[in-house]
């Protein structure tokens, strides 16, 4: 009787430890289908999208890093990162961030003259030190919009609801819109992509495995530790670009 008693506990305890993970499980993708409702297409286009950067992007960014010395290519990513500091001061003082704002002013007047079009990064030599960059989506985050649900936009990548509408009004105060020639204008937007994925080079040997959640779960809790400034943990903070 006591060998049938205890038993019994042992498969009562099993099947309670089996039911905790059945309802774990439940839980996360309660939680998944919260954040990610489009999760079928999404992945459709993630999937497009890593074929395009598998095929296209990325031989392209390894041979402009092969091919371009690192003290240009330090420079170019500095004068695109100086051009930033326009949209950054714009969302700054829609933000109600004018310390910040003046911040940014200063590193974009004293980059665009003392750095020579913004090659070299004079204003952080001078203290003024660069933030994590500010756009209209922080700033409806800002002031309460919700983020909505996840999106993976075709050729642009992870977004929200929220952010994917916002991307219209950071063109607007991107310099790059204004270049009156059209053929220095893609040649700049193509200089800038390639700038933008050379710099992530380093961490393709992350994308391993379930590549489509740790996207999407590096750029939601990008967004919400930029939206926060900082008032939640973010685990992925080299990942900026991601």
């Amino acid at each position: 009787m006591k060998h049938t008693s205890l038993v019994t506990k042992r498969i009562i305890s099993i099947v309670f430890l089996w039911l905790c993970v059945l309802w774990s499980f439940a839980v996360a993708a309660d939680q998944s289908l919260e954040i990610d409702p489009y999760k079928t297409v999404n992945q459709k286009v993630f999937s497009f999208n890593q074929s395009l950067d598998d095929n296209i992007a990325r031989p392209i960014a390894q041979l402009y890093t092969k091919v371009t010395p690192d003290f240009i290519e330090r420079g170019v990513a500095n004068m695109f990162d100086n051009l930033d500091e326009i949209t950054n001061v714009f969302n700054d003082l829609l933000q109600g961030k004018f310390l910040q704002a003046a911040n940014d002013t200063g590193r974009f007047a004293i980059n665009s003259s003392l750095g020579v079009a913004g090659l070299f990064d004079v204003a952080s030599w001078l203290s003024l030190k660069k933030n994590d960059g500010e756009d209209f989506g922080q700033t409806l985050g800002y002031w309460g919009v919700p983020e909505g649900a996840y999106l993976m936009l075709p050729l642009v990548g992870p977004s929200s609801l929220r952010d994917a509408p916002s991307r219209i009004v950071d063109r607007i105060t991107d310099p790059l819109k204004y270049i009156d020639d059209s053929a220095d204008r893609m040649a700049g937007s193509a200089l800038s992509l390639v700038n933008t994925r050379a710099s992530l080079l380093e961490y393709d040997n992350l994308l391993s495995g379930d590549s489509y959640t740790l996207v999407r779960d590096v750029y939601l809790q990008r967004r919400a530790y930029q939206v926060k400034d900082g008032a939640v943990e973010d685990e992925f903070d080299d990942l900026d670009d991601y």
